[in-house]
C-alpha cells in the first residue's frame, strides 16, 4: 500500500526495512534534538498489526507467548516473544488488550509468519486471529513533552507505561517506556493516518523520521528484531528478560532454554553499545562482524549517527570480550570501536542499563 505521508514536502523515504516510511523530513539531527528535548511524531505505519478477538484470547496467548498475559487487564499492554524449540527468538510483538481484542504490532514482514503460527495453534480455542494491518497504523510520539503534547492535541494518555486507552475516533493510544524519557504509540485507523498526523503537527509536535527514532532507540539500548538479533539470539542476550519474558511462567515453546540460562549460567553473548571512530557519514552494515585482533567476536546491529554521542551501534558480542577491548566493527566499511562500559551488565536483570554518555551530558539515565 502507498503511504500518503511520503508525499509531504521535504520528506525523504527510508531504506529497507523502513522504505515505506519517511527516513527524515529534511534535517535528521534537528529531528533527533526535538525528540530528545521536546516531542516529535514518527510515522511507523509500516509495522504490521494482528488482532486476536475472542473470549479465550488471553488464556490462549498465555500458552504461546513468553509473557504472562492470562490476567492482562482491559486497557493494559506488554511486550512478548515467540521462541523456537531451542529458545531462540522468532517473533517480538507489542500487545494491547482493549475492548475484547488483543492487538499485536510487529516488525514489517513479520506479521504473516506470526499469524500463520498463531492460526496453526487455534485448535478448539475461542479465538479468531486475523491480519489487521489494513485496519490500524502506528504513529509514535517520543520525547519528554509527550504528555503535554497529546493533551494539546486533545488526545488521552495513560498514566503508566504499556497501559492503553481507546482513541475517540477508533484505535488506541499506548504509553511506552521509550525510547527516550517518555513515548506513546498511537494505533489509528489507517484511513485516518494523514488526519492524525496533521492533528499532532497542529498541536505543535515536531515531525521526525525513522533516522531520529532509530538513533534514540540505539542510544537507549532497545533491540530491534532482525537488526539487533540473528537466528541464534536468545532473550537473555538482548535485555528482553522482564520486558518481554516472564521467568515465573511456563507452558510455552522454548521455556527450557530460558529457565536453564536464567538459573544455571549466563548467555554466550550480550548486547552492547559501541562507539565508532570511523567518521559520521559511513557506518558498518547490519550483520557485519565485530573483530578483536582479527578474530570475529560478534556482529553489528543498528549503526546510527546520534546528535550527542556521534557514531554508535548496537552489537552482540561474546560475553568473554573485555569491556576495554580495542575492537573493529564492519567489513567493507570498518571502524575502530570501543564498548560503552555503561552498556554492560553482569547479570540478566530486567533493568535496562543506563547510559554513561547521557550522565556525562548532565541528563539522568531513563529508569
Amino acid at each position: 500500500m502507498t503511504n500518503p505521508l511520503l508525499s509531504l514536502p521535504g520528506t525523504v523515504a527510508g531504506d529497507p526495512p523502513d522504505a515505506a516510511v519517511p527516513a527524515h523530513h529534511g534535517d535528521p539531527l534537528a529531528e533527533q534534538r526535538a525528540m530528545d528535548r521536546r516531542a516529535a511524531v514518527v510515522d511507523r505505519s509500516h509495522r504490521e498489526v494482528l488482532a486476536v478477538p475472542g473470549e479465550d484470547r488471553l488464556s490462549w496467548l498465555h500458552l504461546l507467548l513468553t509473557q504472562h498475559v492470562s490476567e492482562l487487564p482491559d486497557g493494559a499492554g506488554t511486550e512478548a516473544l515467540v521462541l523456537d524449540h531451542n529458545g531462540r527468538v522468532q517473533h517480538h510483538a507489542v500487545l494491547a488488550n482493549v475492548a475484547g481484542t488483543v492487538w499485536l504490532d510487529v516488525e514489517a514482514g513479520n506479521g504473516g509468519p506470526l499469524l500463520e503460527y498463531l492460526s496453526s495453534m487455534v485448535f478448539w480455542s475461542k479465538v479468531q486471529p486475523r491480519d489487521a494491518t489494513d485496519e490500524l497504523a502506528v504513529l509514535s510520539v517520543v520525547g519528554p513533552d509527550t504528555a503535554a503534547s497529546l493533551t494539546a492535541a486533545g488526545l488521552p494518555l495513560p498514566a503508566r507505561p504499556y497501559d492503553c486507552l481507546p482513541l475517540p475516533d477508533g484505535g488506541l493510544v499506548r504509553r511506552m517506556p521509550g525510547p527516550g524519557r517518555d513515548a506513546a504509540d498511537l494505533l489509528v485507523p489507517r484511513a485516518e493516518l494523514v488526519g492524525m498526523w496533521r492533528r499532532l503537527r497542529e498541536a505543535g509536535i515536531a515531525a521526525a523520521g525513522m533516522m531520529a527514532y532509530e538513533a534514540m532507540r540505539v542510544a537507549a539500548l532497545r533491540p530491534r528484531l532482525g537488526r539487533d538479533t540473528d537466528e541464534r539470539t536468545i532473550p537473555h542476550e538482548v535485555g528482553w528478560i522482564g520486558p518481554a519474558v516472564h521467568l515465573e511462567k511456563g507452558c510455552y515453546r522454548g521455556q527450557e532454554t530460558v529457565a536453564r540460562v536464567a538459573n544455571l549460567g549466563r548467555p554466550p553473548r550480550r548486547l552492547v553499545l559501541l562507539h565508532l571512530d570511523g567518521g559520521d557519514l559511513d557506518h558498518p552494515a547490519v550483520g557485519d562482524p565485530v573483530t578483536l585482533d582479527g578474530r570475529v567476536v560478534g556482529r553489528v546491529g543498528t549503526a546510527v549517527l546520534h546528535h550527542e554521542l556521534g557514531g554508535v551501534a548496537l552489537a552482540l558480542v561474546k560475553r568473554s570480550v573485555p569491556v576495554d577491548s580495542e575492537l573493529v566493527a564492519g567489513q567493507e566499511i570498518a571502524a575502530p570501536a570501543r564498548i560503552d562500559p555503561d552498556s554492560v551488565t553482569d547479570g540478566d536483570s530486567a533493568e535496562r542499563p543506563g547510559r554513561a554518555a547521557q550522565l556525562r551530558a548532565g541528563r539522568p539515565a531513563r529508569p
